[in-house]
């Protein structure tokens, strides 16, 4: 059986779980073999109840399971041994066991930086994550975040908008939408990035699996740039992995009367440095990782797509400042769910953007 499997069905075993794993593997030499010594019946070396519920587990079974899921979607697993596998990850401590890995992971991925913050962002802090992150994915540089609403959503789409490069960790199975509203954004990472998690199949957007998360997104990076933060956030668990590994901590300076800001400032005072653009970023990577920046190559934006007839007068309710879409709704005087599909029909012909909250923007194409 392969070992990449084996790791699976273990995390999936009922009081076993993704920690605990590691620790019996490490005691008895692979995750295959502690199959193999529950099954022998010996209690040995086991905590509690722990051999008889891995003994009693359908390893087969969960293994086919998992591995038709991963081709429905076309996801394969990484071992730490794999060439695939994120080397900056590696040296980390306790780096995950196996990766489930959609799309594809390069060399040049070595170059890259966190860009994390809060779910609910201003119109500031979206607009600057997704100018930094595409200025960064001009010049060669990996963006990875963590798909969740407000800044990391923003992070994948600068990038992905200016050509560039982007990967998505989850804290989830990868093939759970998680927010169900970035299915497009997930369809595109797939195809153009990655998606990675390093949990099974299935496995539910439970809160205790984003702080782990955070640790990879950190293991995997040079640095952790936070755009904008509250005092108590998952970014700045993000950026302590970062220190904690010794790693860059970056941060963008926000209103000081901002709630999303007081997390950012207090990193600043804490010695993190200040992010005013791109250039800060890479000034602070180490130099055989500088020296792999490239020089900005302008890519010319798309010639947005004409709106049907039918959705015309909608866009001509969004402007510059974001609009609920109750408003409109209202002002609209259609159904709403014909308002949903025409911003949706909108957003894929990038004339309208959704922000957290479900607002909406028009898009400017200059």
């Amino acid at each position: 059986m392969d070992e990449r499997w084996n790791w699976v069905a273990l995390d999936l075993v009922p009081g076993v779980g993704p920690g605990r794993s590691v620790h019996l593997a490490a005691r008895f030499g692979s995750p295959g073999k502690v199959f193999d010594v529950a099954a022998r019946g010996s209690t040995e070396g086991f905590e509690g109840s722990v051999a008889h519920a891995i003994r009693s587990f359908d390893r087969d079974g969960a293994i086919r399971d998992q591995q038709a899921r991963a081709r429905a979607i076309g996801a394969r697993v990484l071992l730490p041994a794999d060439p695939e596998y994120p080397p900056l990850l590696k040296p980390a401590d306790s780096p995950p066991p196996y990766l489930f890995v959609l799309g594809a992971l390069r060399e040049e991925d070595v170059l890259a930086v966190a860009v994390v913050g809060s779910r609910h962002p201003t119109p500031y802090g979206v607009m600057t994550t997704e100018r930094l992150t595409g200025d960064l994915a001009r010049r060669g540089v990996t963006v990875i975040s963590g798909f969740a609403r407000g800044v990391d959503t923003a992070a994948h789409r600068g990038a992905l908008a200016s050509g560039g490069r982007t990967i998505a960790v989850l804290g989830c199975g990868a093939d759970i939408v998680y927010p169900k509203e970035n299915g497009v954004l997930m369809r595109d990472l797939a195809s153009k990035g990655a998606i990675i998690s390093q949990y099974p199949m299935g496995t539910p957007p439970l809160k205790e699996y984003f702080p782990v998360r955070n640790r990879t997104i950190a293991g995997m990076t040079l640095g952790t740039v936070v755009v904008e933060a509250a005092e108590r956030s998952g970014s700045l668990i993000t950026a302590r992995f970062a220190g904690e590994l010794g790693r860059e901590v970056f941060a963008v300076p926000g209103n000081i009367s901002s709630t999303v800001s007081q997390g950012t400032n207090r990193l600043i005072q804490d010695g993190a440095k200040l992010v005013a653009g791109w250039q800060d970023v890479v000034d602070e990577l180490p130099p055989p990782f500088r020296q792999l920046v490239r020089a900005d190559v302008e890519t010319p934006a798309p010639e947005p797509a004409e709106a049907p007839a039918v959705t015309n007068h909608l866009l001509q309710l969004l402007g510059d400042d974001p609009v609920v879409v109750d408003r409109v709704i209202a002002e609209s005087r259609l159904a709403p769910a014909e308002v949903s599909a025409m911003l949706l029909d909108l957003e894929l012909r990038g004339l309208v953007r959704q922000l957290p909250g479900q607002r909406y923007v028009r898009v400017s194409h200059g």
